[in-house]
């Protein structure tokens, strides 16, 4: 659907939006972004980000980058905003990226700089010369052009001339997330970005008086299309944080909305749960959340516990319970494909076992007991065509039946880049019998409640962690790759919910000539290591099996569902296992004189926190040892930061834990640093 087509957008493509905004509100506040979640560093009018947006694009002209891709590796920042929306005015097409870490490899990034054919990378002056060293260690990346955008001066707006740009022109390439065998940059043109925009401002009751904040990252489609375009959008502003800082210390999230008074903030569930766990009595001293009107939940599945956690933790802090805002989306429709209403949330309880047969059978009374599960609904679509079709018949399923959800819209994507065969299968399903088409094959089951959608798991194999996606075979391959004992082509990756939360199972068979001397603690944590260094994942259990026992198809193919199905009912062929210990104790804090802190103490600290964080007896953990051995991912180590400097009392940076790291390294550098 062309966006000209859209009633009330009034915009043919986003630099016509960019234009309006500045002439309209030139003095009015766009972005706030606060540097460490709490205070204010940099900040844009409307009237300026124009500025420094066409001086961007004049510079990308000048230096001939029109139709080519851009790749943009920026810190958290205002920054971004600016490189993006110079690339979409000089009608660069914007690849979103995240700059590597330096002591994490570059095939994820160099995979999805070739699969794009990426000719330039624009970053900021401080990152440059860092990134530059990193990318020509890699021949395949020394022949890039860089762009440092915040060396070009304003002054040069002036040379920018307006392109020639239509509502189906390409405006960026978002690669899903967690793929890093072959990721796949969703083509989103100019149109489907004001489309969804238009349907984001509908669906969750936007206007003028909205006030955005929020803590997402702005390379990934949530954080961009919501907090970013939507305001532009609206032309209102919106108040920005790393997500280290909220990971690190997510009363900062709740704080910055009770402080500016914001209406619309949110992000996937885990988020909320964070928020119910960490935020402590005295954190939320003087918070007041009765400006939030808008509390967004998706990226992953939205649970009905966490609904009743968060809302029973902040409720004297004024937070509405017709607040929580369940809605569904991906990339692939740009973002958002529905959403809740002005009310609290449906929850609907249905048979546990009649689900897994694909049918819906709703069981009457209160919570979800043994047997039923408890579906949040994810509201209604308001300007997409959603059908929910049996896979195999591709006819449309009644109400009582589940089926895969099928989108169709101006929303909907140009399809995969470079990819055409994947795009035709699909962006380009029609229903049998009637031809009705094109749709978007989501992948995601769910069925119909009149109006309201409700999502109940996932036709394909996808590990949704946290809000990211991540493909079963990457992490095989990396396992497998990992320790010789481990059988080539014989291992499966996927999800289980435990305690209201998903997490990650491996299972992978051992060559035979290992099984008689099998060391099972070294494979295991060489498993734990290599999944978090390589895919930055906490493994829940690790599971080695007899060799060629692991459950194929006739062709060979793993099965992974029946797998998991086989590892839940402890049916496996095993031979060794390690599973976290998720009741592991908290010990207490290392009694200390007041202002001196040794290194025994903060190893004994970090011991002790590792372990309930990592479900492992702090005894089995070597203070000599990278803390990726034991399976420690990036949110692990970030919210470890923001205790730390609870405990010592000084505020560190998110990155502690992987330029020191491991717990030997780590405590002698805090106790020299606490000297000076």
């Amino acid at each position: 659907m062309a966006s000209a087509s859209i009633e009330g957008v009034g915009f043919r493509n986003l630099i016509e939006l960019v234009r309006e905004r500045a002439e309209r509100h030139p003095d009015r506040l766009a972005y706030v972004f606060l540097e460490d979640g709490e205070t204010e560093s940099q900040a844009l009018t409307f009237g300026e980000l124009e500025q420094r947006v066409r001086a961007v694009a004049a510079r990308l002209q000048a230096l001939g980058a029109a139709d080519q891709r851009a790749l943009l590796l920026y810190q958290p920042g205002l920054d971004f905003i600016v490189a993006f929306l110079g690339c979409v005015c000089a009608r660069v097409v914007a690849v979103p990226a995240y700059p590597p870490r330096n002591n994490q490899n570059l095939h994820r990034l160099r995979t999805v700089i070739e699969d794009a054919g990426a000719g330039w990378v624009l970053t900021t002056s401080s990152l440059m010369s860092n990134l530059g060293t990193q990318f020509q260690r890699v021949p395949e990346l020394g022949s890039l052009r860089w762009l440092s955008t915040d060396d070009v001066p304003t002054q040069e707006r002036d040379a920018w001339k307006t392109p020639e740009v239509s509502g189906d022109t390409l405006a960026f390439l978002q690669y899903t997330s967690g793929s890093t065998g072959a990721p796949k940059g969703v083509m989103v043109s100019h149109g489907n970005v004001l489309h969804n925009e238009r349907m984001i401002e509908l669906t969750f009751g936007h206007s003028e008086r909205t006030l955005f904040a929020g803590w997402l990252p702005l390379f990934h489609d949530m954080g961009l299309i919501g907090n970013v375009l939507q305001p532009l959008y609206l032309g209102i502003k919106s108040v920005l944080m790393p997500p280290a800082a909220f990971i690190q210390k997510p009363a900062r999230w709740l704080h910055a909305i009770s402080r500016y008074r914001a209406t619309t903030s949110g992000g996937p569930n885990f988020a909320y749960d964070l928020c119910a766990r960490k935020v402590s009595p005295e954190q939320r001293v003087g918070l007041d959340l009765s400006s939030w009107e808008v509390a967004f939940n998706g990226a992953e599945p939205v649970r009905a516990s966490t609904f009743v956690r968060f809302t029973e933790t902040f409720k004297d802090h004024g937070l509405k319970p017709s607040a929580f805002y369940p809605c569904y989306g991906m990339a692939e429709t740009t973002l958002v494909v529905s959403g809740g209403s002005a009310a609290k949330p449906i929850i609907r309880n249905v048979a546990a076992v009649a689900l897994e047969e694909g049918r819906v059978v709703e069981v009457e009374g209160g919570p979800a007991s043994d047997g039923t599960r408890a579906l949040v609904s994810c509201g209604r679509s308001w300007l997409e065509k959603v059908r929910v079709v049996d896979p195999t018949t591709r006819t449309v399923c009644p109400e009582d039946r589940v089926g895969e959800v099928w989108v169709s819209s101006g929303s909907v994507a140009q399809g995969y880049w470079n990819r055409p065969e994947q795009t035709e299968e699909s962006f380009r399903a029609r229903l049998a019998g009637t031809g009705e088409g094109p749709f978007l094959r989501t992948g995601d089951l769910g069925f119909f409640r009149g109006e309201e959608l409700v999502i109940t798991g996932r036709l394909k194999d996808v590990i949704i962690i946290r809000g990211r996606n991540h493909y079963p075979q990457d992490i095989e391959q990396t396992v497998e790759e990992c320790h010789p004992a481990l059988k080539a082509s014989g291992g499966a990756a996927f999800s289980i919910e435990v305690e209201d939360e998903e997490r990650l199972v491996v299972i992978q068979e051992v060559e035979r000539s290992y099984l008689r001397n099998l060391d099972v603690a070294d494979v295991t944590a060489s498993i734990r290591q290599a999944v978090a260094e390589q895919h930055e994942l906490h493994v829940h259990a690790v599971v080695l099996i007899k060799t060629s026992s692991i459950l194929k198809t006739s062709s060979g193919k793993i099965q992974r569902q029946a797998c998991r199905k086989a590892f839940l009912e402890g049916t496996l062929s095993v031979v060794g296992q390690w599973v976290e210990n998720l009741h592991a104790e908290r010990s207490a804090a290392p009694a200390v004189q007041q202002g001196v802190y040794t290194e025994e103490a903060i190893q004994s600290w970090l011991l002790g926190r590792m372990a309930q964080y990592l479900g492992i007896a702090a005894e089995e953990i070597d203070v000599k040892d990278p803390f990726a051995r034991y399976g420690l991912d990036s949110a692990v180590a970030v919210s470890l930061t923001g205790e730390l400097a609870g405990w010592l009392g000084r505020e560190f940076e998110p990155t502690l834990f992987w330029e020191h790291p491991s717990a030997e390294v780590l405590a002698r550098h805090l106790v020299n640093e606490l000297k000076q």
